[in-house]
C-alpha cells in the first residue's frame, strides 16, 4: 500500500519563484518507487492537482502556482518516478525510462493519499501538461475524482511522420526482446534541452523571460534534469495514447489548450479527442509554442482565466 508519512523532501523555493509556504515530500508508491511531491497550500476555493510533463520537476510549476493562487487555488505539482528528485530505473539518470505507463499510476494514488493527510482544500482539479495530460486522460478513464480537468498540450500523440510510427513501435518492441530497452530511443542523448539548446528557434516558448527562467533551473539544479527517453519509455508511451484513443471520453467537464505552432505531440489526436468529448472544449493559442504555461504573459493570462473560469463552474 501507498506510504505517505510526511517525509519532508528538498525543495528549491529560490529557483521556483512560487507563492509563500511552498513544501515538497517525498512519497513511496505501492510498489516501492520514492517520488516527490511539491505544494502551495493555500487557496479557498480548491486544489489543482499539477501534472507536469516529461523531463519536468516541481520547481518548474513555482510560477503557475503563483498564478493558481492569485484565483484562489492551491497546487500539487508531482515528480513523476523517472525524474525530478524522484527515483530513477536506470543507472544512467539521464535517460527518462518506465516499463509501461501503468507505473505512474501507481504515483498518482500515492499523491492522492497526501492531499488527504494534509487537508488541502477541496474541491479536487487537474491541469495536465504534455505527458502529464497523457497520465491524467488515463486516471479520468479509471475514475479519478476532480470536478473538471485542463489539458496543456496533451500528449495523446507523439508528434512523428505517419510512415515513421509502426516503424517505432516494432524497433522499439525489437528493443525489449533484445534486452535493449534502457537505451536512448534514436535521436535523443543525454543532454537537457532546455540547457543545451538556444532561445532562438525552440520549441516550447515565444517568451524569452520564461525560456530563462527554465533554463536557469537545470543550471542552477543539474540533478533537477533529464535527456532524452529511453527506447522503452517511447514504447510505453506508444502504447497508451493508442490505447487511450479506443477509449470514450469521460464524463468530466474539460478544456484543453493547444498552440498553433505545437511541434512535440501531435495535434491531430488533440482535435479528434476533443471533437468527441461531451462537455469538452478545445482552444487554439495563436503563436503559441508547446509550453503554453511558459509563454508570453498574455498567453499565460489567458490560460489560467480560462482554467479558473472552468474551476469556479464546476465548484
Amino acid at each position: 500500500m501507498n506510504d505517505v508519512s510526511l517525509n519532508p523532501a528538498p525543495f528549491f523555493g529560490d529557483i521556483a519563484d512560487g507563492p509563500e509556504g511552498g513544501a515538497a515530500y517525498w512519497l513511496t508508491a505501492a510498489d516501492g518507487v520514492r517520488i516527490r511531491a511539491a505544494v502551495w497550500p493555500d487557496g479557498a476555493a480548491g486544489t489543482v492537482l499539477l501534472f507536469t510533463g516529461r523531463t519536468e520537476y516541481a520547481e518548474k510549476y513555482g510560477q503557475s502556482a503563483t498564478d493558481l493562487r492569485q484565483r484562489g487555488y492551491a497546487t500539487v505539482a508531482i515528480d513523476w518516478r523517472g525524474q525530478g528528485l524522484a527515483d530513477r530505473a536506470l543507472s544512467d539518470r539521464m535517460v527518462g525510462h518506465v516499463e509501461g505507463f501503468a507505473e505512474y499510476q501507481a504515483d498518482l494514488q500515492a499523491v492522492l493519499v497526501l492531499v488527504a493527510r494534509l487537508g488541502l482544500p477541496q474541491p479536487l482539479y487537474m491541469l495536465g501538461h504534455s505527458m502529464g495530460a497523457c497520465i491524467g486522460l488515463r486516471a479520468l478513464m479509471g475514475g479519478l475524482s476532480v470536478r473538471a480537468a485542463v489539458f496543456s498540450a496533451p500528449m495523446w500523440g507523439i508528434a512523428m511522420a505517419a510512415w515513421m510510427r509502426p516503424m517505432a513501435m516494432a524497433v522499439s518492441q525489437l528493443s525489449a526482446w533484445l534486452g535493449q530497452s534502457h537505451r536512448f530511443a534514436p535521436g535523443t542523448a543525454q543532454q537537457t534541452y532546455v540547457a543545451e539548446t538556444g532561445f532562438g528557434g525552440n520549441v516550447l516558448t515565444t517568451d524569452p523571460d520564461m525560456w530563462m527562467y527554465m533554463k536557469a533551473q537545470v543550471t542552477a539544479r543539474p540533478e533537477l534534469a533529464l535527456g532524452g527517453p529511453s527506447v522503452g519509455w517511447v514504447h510505453a508511451a506508444l502504447t497508451e495514447c493508442r490505447a487511450l484513443s479506443l477509449m470514450p471520453a469521460p464524463g468530466v467537464p474539460c478544456v484543453t489548450w493547444l498552440g498553433s505552432s505545437e511541434q512535440v505531440v501531435d495535434p491531430g489526436p488533440v482535435h479528434l479527442r476533443m471533437a468527441g468529448w461531451r462537455g469538452g472544449r478545445l482552444e487554439i493559442v495563436p503563436g503559441a509554442e508547446h509550453e503554453i504555461m511558459m509563454e508570453t504573459p498574455a498567453r499565460r493570462a489567458m490560460f489560467f482565466d480560462g482554467a479558473a473560469t472552468l474551476f469556479r463552474a464546476n465548484p
